[in-house]
């Protein structure tokens, strides 16, 4: 039986997809001569991003069956005094279940992007960014240290970047990304303050290392407070995970990241980046568990999230925002779910997650190909019958979403739902609240945009921007909607599979196993919500029989009922009541003024405070007083010394004799 990972193999997982990346972006654009054409330069990402899969895949069996573990330093960068910065991978379950995810979904994603993008000018340097951003992400996940988790922290930032603006001539691309790239700044601003804490007083960014001295920790207090040091670092942490996993209020970003074509919304803005914080949040949970009040506070922010970027999303009409919206929300669950302490269940449902809203997004660029780049969801019904693979697969979605029982959301949810109500933290009736009323939100606008699009009146020939689509990637088309290629269908197929099954195949030992057992842990005798989870859990066929009778099913199902009956056998009623509730549905179009508010009152008040720093801070106090003031001061010391060097004999005698005489004086005075 192994117990020990191959280096060489962890090696390859992490650099493959850097390799493909290089050489499609290096060898398959302008910058490099365009040596390789464009299918080769895809050949070569998905050939590394499925040799990553399929190692990251063995690699979770190992761990899995024979118990293998991997934590070991690759390469020491430096040493500053007692501090080492390192390169090292530490493997466990929460690592390779996260690698196979990561892999996975990019490849299908890779795989989508050949029909996708196929006459997009930058084709190739497209898979190049996809494939350095699943280079980043696994070296994020599979980190054993706090410095290469930054690392990859701010690589998928920056490969992000790039993704959002990639359509780099559309001014609302580029809008989006510097929005996102800023965003991501104020939440990394926090993220570093918790490292170096850590830091400073561990001595050391090793996780395990750190952890050890967690009790520690929990003895101390922030100098010149009578503020916990640990709930400090956390709340530090967490505020990091607020800006990268999206959270109210640095969730502005991710709806308007939407500008960039749409399979790296699948990969990165529903699958995985986003995911980053959650998975953050659950490795540090050793801290985390000594400070309620960081407990409550993640308890807090993951209920406004859930409940409250629900909302947006019932008035969106863009295919895409919707999905984003619902991001957010299910973002908000996970969060939810690491303040009650139930870290288990939030990266459980990360992974389902994952699956099922890739598939969304991937469906949902299915339909925006299908009818001619079109994304106003008015503008399309009854596409069922011409795009039968799309339909069927996104309603598998739309079910998983949802929580239907079976599927794989509706385990991952309940869970959710179930962790909440059992927590004894102060927080928790308002958390408990917003998950259970966000489950009927999810489904009326899953549901929505599910019979908007597929069923009801053919409205595609009505559309009055019919020529001028959002992805602008020149497609010709026919005047019927079209299924898509095999090359966008077959990832959709592939991923309704576990969007259908992996929850229930998994649920048993990822919640009540061993799974997580040396990479999460909870003390049980102070949050005891996942001991009562455990003690009514059997088995996920009882779970499904025993869902249909919850509050969450009922809750769901009148969901979407009224999607049915208000979209469609009652179309003139959505109307009639956003007449009644104007004032509502002007707050919600504006997305509660959050935007206008960075930009009107927080932007300014920034700048400001930069203009004042500038010229008080910088130029007054650096560049006059000290710089300027320095030189000035010296000069004038020098003006002065200066006219005593007269160089003649007589005034240098004069002046030792007047020296001698002050000394004289000086020690008679002294006796």
């Amino acid at each position: 039986m192994s117990q020990t990972l191959s280096t060489t193999t962890l090696l390859v997982i992490a650099l493959g997809p850097l390799v493909g990346s290089i050489a499609a972006g290096v060898l398959g654009t302008r910058f490099g001569g365009n040596v390789i054409g464009r299918r080769m330069s895809h050949s070569l990402t998905i050939v590394s991003v499925l040799l990553s899969f399929v190692l990251s895949a063995m690699t979770l069996q190992s761990v899995v069956v024979d118990g293998a573990r991997f934590n070991e330093t690759i390469y020491t960068w430096m040493v500053v005094g007692g501090l080492k910065m390192e390169i090292g991978f530490l493997v466990d379950g929460l690592t390779a279940m996260m690698m196979c995810v990561v892999t996975f979904v990019s490849l299908m994603v890779h795989v989508y992007t050949i029909g996708y993008m196929e006459e997009d000018e930058g084709y190739n340097r497209f898979f190049a960014y996809i494939s350095l951003f699943t280079f980043s992400m696994l070296m994020l996940v599979m980190s054993n240290n706090m410095l290469q988790l930054f690392f990859g922290w701010e690589a998928v930032g920056l490969v992000s970047y790039l993704l959002i603006g990639f359509w780099f001539n559309k001014p609302s691309a580029i809008f989006a990304n510097m929005k996102a790239f800023l965003v991501n700044r104020v939440g990394d601003f926090g993220f570093i303050l918790g490292i170096g804490l850590l830091a400073a007083y561990t001595g050391t960014l090793n996780y395990g290392e750190a952890f050890a001295k967690s009790a520690e920790l929990a003895r101390l207090t922030l100098p010149g407070t009578d503020w916990m040091l640990v709930t400090v670092i956390c709340i530090c942490l967490f505020i990091g995970a607020m800006g990268k996993s999206a959270q109210f209020p640095l969730h502005v970003w991710l709806p308007d990241s939407m500008e960039g074509p749409t399979p790296i919304s699948a990969l990165i803005h529903a699958a995985t980046m986003v995911t980053a914080g959650i998975f953050m949040v659950a490795r540090m949970s050793p801290l985390f568990e000594l400070s309620d009040t960081a407990l409550n506070f993640v308890l807090v922010i993951g209920g406004i999230t859930a409940l409250f970027m629900g909302f947006l999303g019932i008035i969106q009409n863009d295919i895409k925002r919707i999905v984003a919206y619902s991001t957010l929300s299910q973002l908000g669950y996970m969060t939810v779910a690491l303040g009650a302490s139930a870290y288990s269940v939030a990266v459980f449902h990360l992974m389902t997650h994952a699956f099922f809203k890739a598939l969304l997004f991937l469906a949902a660029g299915s339909v925006i190909m299908g009818v001619h780049h079109n994304q106003d969801i008015r503008w399309m019904g009854g596409l069922r019958k011409y795009m039968p693979i799309t339909w069927l697969t996104c309603l598998v979605g739309s079910l998983a979403l949802i929580g239907t029982p079976l599927f794989s959301g509706f385990y991952s949810k309940d869970e959710i739902i179930m962790a909440v109500h059992a927590s004894q933290l102060p927080a928790a009736g308002f958390a408990y609240f917003a998950v259970l009323a966000g489950v009927f939100i999810t489904a009326f606008y899953s549901f929505r945009l599910y019979f908007l699009v597929f069923h009801g009146n053919e409205r595609f020939d009505q559309n009055p921007d019919a020529h001028h689509g959002h992805d602008d990637h020149g497609h010709g088309h026919d005047s019927k909607p079209h299924e898509s290629p095999w090359v966008v269908t077959l990832p959709l197929v592939m991923l309704a599979i576990p969007s259908l099954l992996i929850g229930f195949i998994t649920i048993g030992p990822m919640l009540f196993g061993d799974f997580f057992k040396d990479a999460i842990f909870v003390n049980l005798e102070i949050h005891k919500a996942m001991e009562l989870l455990a003690e009514e859990f059997h088995g996920p066929v009882q779970m499904a029989l025993h869902g249909l009778t919850s509050a969450p099913f009922w809750l769901a199902l009148a969901g979407v009922v009224s999607a049915y009956y208000m979209y469609m056998v009652n179309p003139a009623l959505p109307a009639a009541i956003k007449r009644s509730v104007m004032p509502i549905y002007t707050l919600l179009e504006n997305k509660y003024y959050m935007d206008w508010f960075n930009e009107n009152v927080l932007a300014p008040a920034a700048r400001g405070l930069g203009v004042a720093l500038w010229k008080v801070g910088d130029e007054g106090v650096i560049d006059g007083a000290v710089v300027n003031g320095s030189w000035r001061i010296v000069g004038w010391v020098s003006g002065v010394v200066r006219k005593v060097q007269t160089g003649y004999l007589y005034d240098y005698a004069l002046t030792m004799v007047l020296g001698i005489f002050v000394l004289m004086t000086y020690f008679v005075w002294l006796k």
